[in-house]
């Protein structure tokens, strides 16, 4: 069956891939793989930029390798969101009442990207079947649209096993109960899957030859 693949980006590297040796991942043969009788004619990524840090200024140079390597692939398109950073004053857990100003920075539009294109191609018929990978409950209402009023079939693909990095204990199998109530199939991102398709160290493209970051070797 014609079928789009629609990935919450960051939703899959910090709940299946952080922490693994696992992140140079070919998302082409990863599905393709686990869905042999789907004709898998698209794959729209949705991410944001993200910024160096203090404790690792190498994070975005990293990103874009890896969306370099994406762009390798003519089926996959990179939608891109953004990072927005806002002082906000919060309150402390001790002493209470009392409250310190602090900067939240919080990721912006890749969920509602993934909405507007999940609906948009299903309306326009571009696909019979759309994959969701992600675990975020705001594309509940998307889904059912998708499911419900259009008659189309929609699977949730949950990313699970990557290391927290704040906790250091391992993302669960944990679904969200909005996105699986509504989904046609649902399935879960395993570290088989992620082992046994990698992309190779080496790629080219029309700019010359470049390689997996040294930190994921």
């Amino acid at each position: 069956m014609k079928t789009n693949i629609y990935i919450d980006g960051l939703n899959l590297y910090y709940r299946a891939v952080q922490g693994t040796p696992y992140k140079w991942l070919n998302i082409v043969k990863l599905f393709q793989e686990r869905y042999p009788q789907n004709t898998i004619r698209k794959i729209k990524y949705f991410t944001s930029i993200v910024k160096s840090r203090s404790d690792d200024p190498g994070k975005p140079m990293r990103q874009q390798i890896y969306l370099r390597a994406l762009r390798t692939f003519s089926q996959i398109e990179i939608i891109e969101g953004k990072f927005q950073t806002n002082k906000v004053r919060m309150p402390l857990a001790s002493p209470p009442h009392k409250t310190v100003e602090v900067l939240r920075t919080e990721e912006k539009s890749s969920d509602v990207n993934l909405a507007v294109h999940l609906l948009n191609d299903a309306y326009k018929k571009d696909y019979e079947v759309a994959i969701v990978v992600s675990n975020d409950s705001d594309l509940a209402e998307a889904i059912r649209i998708v499911t419900q009023d259009l008659n189309l079939k929609v699977g949730v693909v949950f990313p699970t096993g990557a290391i927290d990095s704040h906790t250091g204990k391992r993302h669960t199998a944990r679904r969200s109960r909005h996105l699986h109530q509504y989904a046609t199939f649902i399935g879960e991102i395993r570290s088989g899957g992620l082992s046994r398709n990698q992309l190779p160290n080496t790629l080219t493209d029309a700019s010359g030859s470049f390689h997996r970051p040294p930190e994921w070797q």
